[in-house]
């Protein structure tokens, strides 16, 4: 009896383990994120958005982690849930308002669907809707960093697990083993491709354990951990790199919100509602931040009113600017106006 309650006190006394170097970096990216994807949700509704509006809400703790530790020169290559990883990789809050909103003067000038936008001159790669083709795209740019002799450069691509079904998505894992780039891909399994339950999906018992059939080193996370997901996926940055084989690392999350805010995600079941991969990585964040006394409540509060602030002014200028005229409009697209006028 005695042991036993030696055991018990010890474990009341425990200390949680500290958090990440850059946790409170990331957390800082993710309340941004969240604050500018609830205002664009109350736009859509709002009828100010046209288009669809798709947010990252619950894997926010994943994102953060694939653009917070990416250098300048290497390729990222976001999807429609990754806005916190976008803005810790640079993407500013203007270009993502003013491409929701429509404005000429944003980078898709209003001509594209608003979840296409990428920064190609920053190395931030526009997604294609054939979203298991982005490994490919990634793994070509990475091999054409390579043919001009650059060094110390990686690329990582995010995919979810529905993407990972696809014949392409299996192509570029393939190819990029072959060619050893170094290249990461973060794999978010939030349980649902729009609908399509996990059983539906695949019947391996874990999607990790194709890491080694590709000739990936592979890892598991807890996407609602910031702590977890900043170590495993900073660790797979960092060995990617150091010369290591391609890495793959999965995270394990719920989508809290529909497929697209048209979608109320009535079929996600109350028993995956109780999983402890439904967990809001936002408010679990927060909540060791008061654990740990890493910052006090009016901190915290002023964090809130800044990116709050942020927001607001990123999507008022944007309202401000006008769309594009049809009859007007210069129509080149990839190609500049120079380059087009020099074969004329």
């Amino acid at each position: 009896m005695l042991q036993t309650a030696q055991r018990t006190a010890k474990s009341k006394t425990k200390k949680i383990a500290p958090p990440h170097e850059r946790f409170l970096d990331a957390f800082r990216w993710m309340l941004l994120a969240r604050t500018l994807e609830e205002k664009l949700v109350s736009l859509y509704r709002g009828g100010l958005i046209t288009g669809g509006v798709y947010i990252g809400k619950g894997q926010e703790a994943v994102s953060v982690a694939c653009g917070l530790f990416l250098q300048k020169d290497d390729i990222f290559a976001p999807l429609i849930r990754d806005q916190a990883g976008r803005s810790a990789f640079g993407e500013p809050l203007l270009d993502v308002t003013q491409t929701y909103l429509g404005s000429r003067q944003g980078p898709m000038r209003g001509r594209d669907g608003n979840i296409h936008r990428g920064r190609p001159q920053q190395n931030q790669l526009a997604m294609v809707s054939h979203l298991g083709a982005m490994i490919s795209v990634t793994v070509g740019a990475l091999m054409a960093k390579r043919f001009k002799g650059e060094k110390n450069f990686i690329g990582l691509a995010c995919i979810g697990e529905g993407g990972m079904q696809t014949g392409s998505f299996h192509e570029g894992m393939n190819i990029a083993a072959v060619e050893q780039v170094p290249l990461v891909v973060v794999a978010t399994n939030n349980h649902y491709a729009y609908s399509t339950p996990n059983d539906r999906e695949f019947a391996c018992h874990d999607l990790v354990d194709r890491a080694i059939g590709y000739g990936f080193e592979g890892y598991s996370v807890d996407g609602t951990d910031l702590s977890a997901c900043l170590d495993v996926i900073g660790g797979a940055v960092k060995r990617a790199r150091a010369g290591r084989p391609p890495q793959l690392v999965v995270a394990s999350v719920l989508r809290l919100s529909g497929h697209g805010e048209h979608d109320d995600a009535s079929y996600v079941t109350d028993d995956i509602k109780q999983e402890p991969f439904a967990r809001d990585c936002l408010k679990v964040a927060e909540q060791m931040i008061i654990d740990l006394n890493l910052l006090d409540a009016e901190t915290l509060a002023e964090w809130r009113k800044d990116a709050a602030a942020q927001v607001d002014e990123a999507i008022a200028t944007a309202q401000k600017e006008a769309p594009p005229e049809g009859d007007k409009e210069d129509w080149c697209a990839v190609a500049t106006r120079e380059l087009v006028d020099s074969f004329e």
